[in-house]
């Protein structure tokens, strides 16, 4: 499916929904349903200081709550930077929410004060699944989120 297309349908879906949650439920399902690599696609929202919750995803269960000091997740939450990971054995932190994952993207949404506010997380099963035209539509959609619903 073209990155562009993605996106625009995605957005264009959002035209007129102001819910945070509902927007996050849609994305987080056109992206689950446009790419056959992205196996668990989900947001984990900031619900308190240095924690995260899981929000809307698709896919298998997800890990309930993330510390922003624990995880890939995590990583991306407290550092603020996107976090694309080809091979999740290969970073010590990583946290198996589910045995089969074996790459991760998370990229972090934020606030216009640069505060995290939710972090997209898309895992694969497959190595090294994600292209750079995936992540750079990551996030192309959090920033548009961020600006979108919380400015």
């Amino acid at each position: 499916m073209d990155h562009d297309e993605v996106f625009a349908r995605t957005t264009s879906i959002l035209d007129d929904e102001d819910d945070w949650i509902s927007a996050m439920a849609t994305v987080a399902c056109e992206l689950h349903n446009a790419f056959d690599h992205f196996h668990w696609t989900g947001f984990y929202r900031t619900t308190s200081p240095n924690m995260l919750k899981i929000g809307p995803y698709q896919g298998g269960h997800g890990c309930l709550f993330i510390p922003f000091e624990k995880g890939i997740c995590g990583a991306a939450a407290r550092i603020g930077d996107t976090q694309d990971v080809p091979n999740v054995h290969e970073r010590p932190e990583h946290i198996a929410c589910s045995s089969t994952t074996k790459s991760e993207i998370v990229v972090p949404i934020k606030d216009l004060s640069g505060d995290v506010v939710a972090v997209l997380d898309v895992d694969s099963d497959e190595l090294a699944a994600f292209s750079t035209e995936d992540v750079q539509l990551l996030e192309r959609v959090c920033h548009w989120l961020g600006k979108r619903y919380h400015s």
